[in-house]
């Protein structure tokens, strides 16, 4: 065996002792792949039932929108027809109501200005 035969067993030794220590740390980047894939995959089937979940809530949050929308429209139209009848009834009954309120307080007044004179009267002539 000569010098160059020595050299060569040599060179594939550490070649071999270097592919083993490059092996390792192979193995463990395959294992943390394998780790990152099954992860993704666990989030995966929990990201799905939770967007399922959004989206049944989003749903019920419009129906319930819908049905406040029904009631505030509701509201609004009572308020029109109530306002409507106010109006109605102060034309209708305003006008009457107020001019029977100035002929009691006129006939009121009349009294009893009346009442002071024949009190005032009396009294002077007693």
């Amino acid at each position: 065996m000569g010098v160059g035969e020595i050299a060569g067993l040599i060179a594939a030794i550490a070649f071999a002792v270097l592919a083993g220590f490059m092996i390792y740390p192979l193995i463990r980047l395959g294992k943390l792949f394998d780790q990152i894939a099954v992860t993704v995959k666990q989030s995966g089937d929990h990201a799905i039932p939770a967007l399922d979940e959004g989206v049944t809530t989003v749903r019920q949050i419009n129906k319930s929108l819908e049905d406040a929308n029904k009631i505030s429209a509701a509201a609004s139209t009572t308020a029109t027809n109530v306002g409507a009848l106010v109006d109605l009834y102060g034309s209708f009954l305003g006008k009457p109501v107020i001019k029977a309120a100035s002929a009691v307080y006129a006939a009121k007044s009349t009294i009893q200005s009346f009442l002071n004179k024949q009190g005032k009267s009396a009294a002077k002539g007693e």
